[in-house]
């Protein structure tokens, strides 16, 4: 039976939070080596059995998973999903970012080649570091050495450590479910241009599913790995229009296919601009705790809005500080940094960053770095080795970011500090911060790609989890 697996890269916004979501500014995005996997394959049937129904499981979780019935809009409109609820082994809960993706990879697809789709069984695994739950490997002979580990608990009581789940969800998703249905779809995955359809794509998808159009650098991140990244213009999504809508079909192939005239991506990837030199290791910590980033990013712009001149020239001052952090680095890594470099300069950018950053926090009343989160990145910082570190993103109380010598002793003194540092002593201020640990994750440049599906199951897929990819005939 045939099947494809595709993957794609979580992500940390080191620098460029807020001011990404404005194309006169940029964002220093970089990937991590902490990846969503989707692997899809055929659903088998007994013989003279016809179904039009695709089913999504996410093993790793209780009560995780969706059927979906799937029918072709009139008028052009694309390809309708229907969460199909009767079954007993499914959830009744809805799953915006799979439904949306669904549907929106159905439709291109559509638009393309016009066939009838086969039903199918789609597998989601999430690497251990996108979630504050340890879990446990399920199965047996070969799960101590199962990438993919069982966290035990339903979905909708995960605590997230904010390493871009969501967009890397939607992209290896979208990766995979064109790789299954379409021809030579592997050259929508690799190459400038097929890169940039799945990356048009999967905006769209992710977009819909949230409900509004965002900067989108964490599904460039997704897609393209690390880079300096300044977004699209909204417009490009805002004209799209729903499934069901009247030619929302050859609307969406146009659009994957920036084909509309006047309306060009420009979206900007500039990959080489965003390097972690030899001798440095970017790594996250998680706090246990996680923010409401709509909330805080609608306050800040709300602040921007009503506080013009002083907003701009904060702004402006945080790009160059941001484009200072990217130089920086590149520098390092054209001098060839060891681990004896003198990072003097780098500590400097950072901690001019992290300034404006508090300056921004305290005039739009906003916790971007939060009195514990200042805490914990003045105590990381002054360990041997470690040159610095901020809130990355939207800040709040997700995980940290922090540049450290690539050493392992380095690394793991980190590690035991971390594990030891006290939580539950008040800021002050009455903010607090769950349990902190570092998470095993460092940067990626490589973005979205297939995986050779004999390779990723016998190293990645523990006996437990195996038989959540494929069914049985259905009677």
């Amino acid at each position: 039976m045939t099947s494809v697996a595709a993957s794609a890269p979580g992500k940390v916004l080191l620098a460029g939070g807020y001011l990404v979501l404005d194309r006169d500014h940029t964002g220093l995005v970089f990937g991590l080596d902490a990846r969503i996997h989707v692997h899809v394959t055929a659903l088998p049937t007994s013989p003279g059995v016809s179904l039009s129904e695709i089913i999504v499981r996410s093993p790793q979780f209780r009560e995780a998973e969706w059927r979906y019935g799937y029918t072709e809009s009139e008028d052009d409109g694309g390809i309708a999903v229907t969460q199909l609820k009767g079954h007993s082994t499914a959830t009744q809960a809805r799953n915006k970012f799979v439904e949306t993706a669904l549907a929106y990879a159905l439709t291109y697809v559509s638009a393309v080649t016009h066939a009838k789709f086969q039903p199918a069984v789609i597998t989601i695994f999430a690497d251990a570091d996108y979630y504050s739950h340890g879990g446990a490997p399920r199965g047996a002979a070969n799960s101590a050495s199962a990438r993919f580990v069982d966290f035990n608990l339903p979905l909708s009581q995960a605590h997230k450590t904010g390493l871009g789940s969501s967009a890397a969800l939607v992209t290896a998703f979208t990766a995979a479910v064109l790789a299954h249905y379409l021809p030579k779809a592997g050259d929508l995955v690799a190459g400038d241009v097929g890169s940039a359809r799945l990356h048009n794509l999967a905006q769209a998808a992710h977009c819909a599913a949230q409900g509004k159009v965002g900067s989108g650098f964490d599904v460039a991140a997704a897609v393209y790995g690390s880079s300096v990244y300044r977004r699209f213009s909204p417009l490009i999504l805002e004209k799209l229009g729903e499934i069901g809508m009247k030619g929302f079909s050859s609307r969406l192939r146009a659009v994957v296919e920036d084909t509309i005239d006047g309306q060009k991506w420009d979206t900007e990837v500039e990959k080489s601009l965003a390097i972690v030199p030899r001798g440095l290791r970017l790594v996250m910590c998680d706090v246990d705790c996680g923010s409401e980033t709509v909330g805080m990013v609608k306050r800040v712009l709300g602040w921007r809005k009503e506080n013009g001149d002083e907003a701009a020239l904060l702004w402006g001052t945080l790009q160059k500080a941001n484009e200072d952090l990217a130089q920086e680095l590149q520098g390092l890594a054209l001098a060839r940094a060891t681990a004896d470099s003198d990072y003097e300069n780098l500590r400097t950018v950072i901690l001019t960053i992290r300034s404006l950053i508090r300056e921004m926090s305290t005039k739009a009343g906003v916790p971007i770095e939060p009195k514990v989160q200042t805490d914990l990145l003045d105590a990381c910082s002054r360990l041997p080795g470690v040159v610095g570190g901020m809130v990355p993103g939207a800040g709040g109380y997700d995980a940290i970011a922090l540049l450290v010598k690539d050493e392992e002793e380095v690394v793991q003194n980190v590690g035991q500090f971390l594990d030891s540092y006290p939580v539950d002593a008040a800021s002050g201020e009455g903010d607090t911060i769950g349990r902190v640990r570092l998470l095993g994750v460092k940067q990626e440049m490589q973005g979205a790609h297939l995986e050779d599906v004999g390779l990723w199951l016998y190293h990645g897929v523990s006996k437990g989890f195996r038989r959540h990819l494929a069914l049985r005939p259905t009677k």
